[in-house]
């Protein structure tokens, strides 16, 4: 997030799209809620009809995959109007023109065309973003989770940077984490391609400075594998052994069919969690991990707030916590630097390599935290980025062309197929559904399908269905809704007797490589 969870309060428009905030991160969506309730006007962009829809001045409900295109439609309906802010765009930025030439095929009724996004509705919804002295952006994984996420993320940073909406209290472009400390694991070299801080892998100089910071040489010049691209090998016998730490693929991931033929190719798997899951059972050793409350150590949030966690009961058995795991299976394979004797110790090193990290200590964070860049002890923290210049200098609009997703329906497979989160389960459903509470609540898988749909289908509410697509079958309840249009159907992810995933397409945004779970022809058989 560029800017902070609280400052949402104060904003005047929030843009909110691809998050269905209320249920996937209630905290906030309660926070998104409270600014609607002082006056702040929301405009909400979703395939489905979510809980924010009724709070919003203006709903847009465009067609999964079709966000490039509405993104530049609303870029298109501000420079057409003179509704940028020209100041800004002068003083901090670089590639307007650019920007301007490219959107300018992206009028309304184009974009109507591409998404079914009325084009009044979208006239509307760019009048009040680009009107409003402080207008936040706030997005999740219905962005991200397309074959185009990365055009979509730079859309969204052209849009805030074109209204002069970053910098400044109430304003920026806040992607929401899907899980408490992605945000960490990122932060701390947790992807394939960078070191801590972001510190590129095929960097010389990057390379050279881990390489004194730790004392040995060689350190790989090429960028690791991503999730995806690991089960793609280990299913072509190229991969041969995994670690999996706290995940479970065999329910998140997409394609599961190709999950469980890679899986089953490895000759060894490794699982470190809490409580027995579906990749777990295929693993050849286990290592039980200490849960959240079991452990010290900092968790970095959405917002870049590290803060310190504190144990609050000793480990189960033989279970224990995560680096104390990774410590002692390096030193088994004859790693040096790996003999930590605490968390603080290893956030010390931490600090001392990652430059954002560097003035933060386990005694300044206290129980507040403190928001990253820290570049020394004397900072108070970085509530709000960009406030003055951008990391690069000038902020660099990117033109981005639309695209259509990797799967589009046809004859065979009609329908669109989009999925997500329920507000009663997490993730794969190991935790929330061993909570009766929850249970009670949602039991089970279901497909949303529009009752247009379903008429022509002959599908009544309730009726157990059959949902394809080109990798896989389930069958689930459908829930005849007018939440979603015409030809989108919905499913949440959580069920693994029903695993949505088990028809998701694993095709790849070519930059980040993330998976297209959002989008994907399917068809209903009853």
């Amino acid at each position: 997030m560029t800017n902070s969870i609280a400052e949402l309060e104060d904003a005047k428009v929030i843009l909110i799209v691809g998050s269905n905030t209320t249920e996937q991160h209630p905290i906030i969506g309660e926070r998104i809620l409270a600014a609607a309730r002082k006056g702040a006007k929301l405009i909400v962009i979703d395939p489905r009809a979510i809980h924010l829809s009724g709070f919003a001045e203006v709903f847009l409900r465009p067609r999964p995959g079709s966000e490039v295109a509405y993104l530049n439609g609303l870029i298109n309906v501000i420079i057409s109007e003179g509704l940028e802010d020209s100041e800004f765009i002068a003083a901090r930025t670089e590639g307007f023109e650019e920007l301007k030439q490219a959107v300018a095929e992206y009028t309304p009724q184009k974009v109507e065309e591409i998404s079914g996004i009325p084009a009044e509705d979208l006239v509307a919804a760019a009048r009040i973003y680009a009107g409003s002295e402080r207008a936040s952006i706030v997005y999740c994984m219905g962005i991200t989770q397309h074959s185009t996420g990365t055009d979509n993320v730079l859309s969204l940073a052209n849009l805030a940077m074109l209204t002069g909406n970053v910098g400044k209290p109430g304003t920026g472009v806040n992607p929401l984490r899907g899980q408490n400390n992605v945000q960490g694991a990122c932060d701390v070299g947790g992807l394939p391609n960078v070191y801590t801080g972001y510190q590129r892998v095929d960097s010389e100089e990057v390379a050279k400075k881990f390489e004194a910071a730790w004392g040995v040489e060689g350190l790989s010049r090429q960028p690791g594998l991503t999730l995806t691209e690991m089960m793609d090998k280990a299913a072509r016998g190229e991969l041969k052994a995994l670690f999996i730490m706290g995940e479970n693929p065999m329910v998140s991931d997409p394609d599961l069919g190709h999950v469980r033929e890679a899986l089953d190719k490895l000759e060894f798997l490794a699982v470190a969690d809490i409580m027995e899951n579906e990749t777990l059972e295929l693993s050849h050793v286990v290592l039980p991990a200490a849960s959240f409350a079991e452990k010290d150590g900092t968790i970095t949030n959405t917002e870049r707030r590290v803060q310190r966690i504190r144990k609050a009961v000793e480990p189960v058995g033989d279970s224990r916590p995560d680096w104390e795991i990774v410590c002692a299976l390096a030193r088994k394979m004859g790693a040096s630097g790996f003999d930590f004797t605490s968390p603080e110790e290893v956030f010390e090193e931490i600090r001392k390599v990652t430059p954002s990290y560097a003035g933060i200590t386990y005694k300044r964070l206290g129980t507040q935290g403190l928001q990253w860049p820290v570049p020394d002890e004397d900072h108070p923290g970085t509530p709000i980025l960009h406030a003055e210049s951008f990391p690069i200098g000038k902020g660099k609009f990117t033109p981005c062309e639309f695209r259509e997703p990797a799967e589009m329906p046809d004859a065979e497979y009609p329908l669109l197929l989009t999925t997500g989160r329920l507000l009663f389960h997490y993730h794969t459903g190991t935790m929330t559904r061993r909570s009766p509470s929850l249970v009670r609540e949602i039991d089970r898988a279901f497909v949303e399908v529009n009752p247009a749909d379903a008429a022509e289908l002959g599908i009544g509410d309730g009726e157990a269905v059959k949902v394809s697509s080109r990798r896989g079958s389930v069958e689930v309840n459908a829930k005849v809704t007018d939440k979603v249009g015409k030809g989108v159907i919905f499913m949440p992810f959580h069920f693994a007797e029903a695993a949505a995933n088990v028809l998701t397409n694993s095709a790849l945004d070519p930059v980040s490589k993330i998976p297209e779970f959002k989008v994907c022809s399917a068809r209903i058989e009853t």
